[in-house]
């Protein structure tokens, strides 16, 4: 558990530790109100926490009750068919790879690898994959997809280019003119 301190006076805002990041805090004020309060909360990662002091209360989020899927730079991040569209949304205009694999096609793993240098090349894509097992089969019929490994690339949410195979020179053409449009 982190535990941060939040300071209020009539004049401040509320400010988080700077050890925290910083979190939607809304305080609700009763009739009456203090002229300077210290109020300590604890935050477990996904809980949300009610702390009254002195008629004031700080209803507190912490980043992981608010956040959505998300995908780190400089990796290849594993999607499902119920993370996939919350991680594109979340890109914004940055473009998106999508490898779609499955675990027993050959050409799929040779190309694994280099997919992955690609992530720590370009710190300005997404890099996600999609197993299409059984589990995930509706999102890989939605995208269309008809051989193993497919790249679909994706900007702003809509698929503008793909290759299909394990064309290691093809992809890379396709994510350089998909970056530079």
């Amino acid at each position: 558990m982190a535990s941060i301190q939040f300071t209020l006076s009539p004049t401040s805002s509320i400010r988080s530790s700077p050890s925290f990041p910083a979190n939607p805090i809304t305080p609700q004020y009763s009739s009456t109100t203090t002229k300077d309060l210290t109020s300590y909360c604890k935050l477990s990662s996904r809980q949300k926490n009610v702390t009254k002091s002195r008629n004031l209360v700080f209803s507190v989020r912490s980043s992981l009750d608010t956040a959505g899927p998300t995908s780190l730079v400089g990796q290849v991040t594993e999607v499902t068919k119920d993370t996939f569209w919350g991680i594109v949304n979340s890109a914004g205009d940055k473009t998106v790879v999508l490898d779609m694999y499955t675990q027993w096609c050959g050409p799929c793993k040779l190309i694994a690898p280099k997919y992955k240098e690609l992530s720590q090349k370009y710190d300005d894509v997404v890099f996600l994959k999609l197993d299409c097992n059984q589990e995930n089969k509706p999102l890989a019929k939605e995208l269309g997809i008809k051989v193993v490994p497919t790249f679909k690339i994706l900007k702003q949410g809509k698929i503008v280019k793909e290759v299909t195979g394990a064309k290691f020179d093809n992809l890379v053409v396709a994510i350089e003119s998909v970056r530079s449009s």
